[in-house]
C-alpha cells in the first residue's frame, strides 16, 4: 500500500508553546484519514502543517519531518506555493468569492496560468460534477456563488480545490455548519474521490468518521493517541483514552 505522508518524530511549536507531541505515523494513498478528539487536541494545527500553512503564523516552528511521496516538505528550499496546490485545502466555513460561480471555480487555476477557454470550461464541469454540485448549478454558472446555500457553497469551495488538481485534500470540519443532507453530499463526494486523491478529514463529529473514514487517528492534547483501521478504533480501540472519548465519556 503505497504511503502519501510519513510523519516522523514530528513536535510543533507556537513560539515556546510546544502543541503538537512527537506525532509519528503513516497516511495511505488513496484512502479517507479521519482525524478526531476534542476541542484543542492539535486536530487543525496538525491539518495544517501538512500543507504549511502554519508558516502563516509567526512563531512557528516544527522539529522532525513530514515527508510527502518521500520528500521533506519542510527542507529549506521546497516550494510551498507547488504543496499548496498538491495539497489543498477546504475550511470549517465555506468561503466564496465575490464573482460567479465559474470564476469561483477557475480562480486558481487562472492564477497559475491557465486562460484557455476550453481547458477552464472541462475542469469547471468536473469539478462540479465531482464535488457533487454541478446538477444543481449549470444552468446557473455565471450568477454569483454568494448566492448559494451554505451547503452549496462548501461544495463549491471543494470544486474550486478539486480544479486545481492536488494529490491530497485536506478537509477541516467542512460539515460543521452544514444540514444532515449538504452533509451527506459531502460525504458522497468524499468516498467517490478517494480513487483519485488522498484525503485527510479533520471532524468533531465521531459519526461522520465511523461514515466515511478508512483509517481514524484520534488525538488528544497534542498527542496522537491512536490510530489504525476506523472498525478497530470504533470496536476495539487499544486505549482507555480513545475509548473513553468516543463513547461520550469526555470531549
Amino acid at each position: 500500500m503505497k504511503i502519501k505522508f510519513h510523519i516522523k518524530d514530528m513536535d510543533l511549536f507556537f513560539n515556546a508553546e510546544k502543541v503538537l507531541k512527537r506525532v509519528n505515523f503513516e497516511i495511505h494513498a488513496n484512502k479517507i484519514l479521519g482525524i478526531i478528539g476534542p476541542s484543542g487536541s492539535g486536530k487543525t494545527t496538525f491539518l495544517r502543517a501538512l500543507n504549511r500553512m502554519n508558516d502563516l503564523e509567526d512563531g512557528t516552528r516544527i522539529e522532525g519531518k513530514i515527508l510527502l511521496d518521500e520528500e521533506d516538505i519542510y527542507k529549506p528550499d521546497y516550494d510551498v506555493v507547488a504543496l499548496r496546490k498538491k495539497v489543498g485545502m477546504v475550511f470549517a466555513m465555506p468561503v466564496p468569492l465575490p464573482m460567479s460561480i465559474y470564476e469561483n471555480v477557475v480562480y486558481g487555476v487562472r492564477l497559475s496560468g491557465v486562460n484557455d477557454s476550453k481547458r477552464l470550461d472541462e475542469l469547471v464541469e468536473k469539478s462540479l460534477t465531482d464535488s457533487y454540485l454541478w446538477d444543481e448549478v449549470k444552468d446557473r454558472l455565471r450568477t454569483s456563488g454568494m448566492r448559494l446555500s451554505g451547503g452549496q457553497q462548501q461544495r463549491l469551495c471543494l470544486a474550486r480545490v478539486l480544479a486545481m488538481e492536488p494529490d491530497v485534500i485536506l478537509l477541516d470540519e467542512p460539515c460543521s455548519g452544514l444540514d444532515p443532507i449538504s452533509t451527506a453530499k459531502i460525504e458522497d463526494a468524499l468516498t467517490v474521490l478517494k480513487k483519485n486523491y488522498t484525503i485527510i478529514l479533520v471532524t468533531n463529529n465521531t459519526k461522520q468518521a465511523a461514515r466515511v473514514a478508512d483509517n481514524t487517528a484520534f488525538f488528544l492534547m497534542g498527542e496522537l493517541i491512536e490510530i489504525g483501521s476506523t472498525e478497530q478504533i470504533f470496536t476495539t480501540p487499544n486505549r482507555t483514552e480513545t475509548s473513553d472519548y468516543i463513547t461520550g465519556r469526555f470531549g
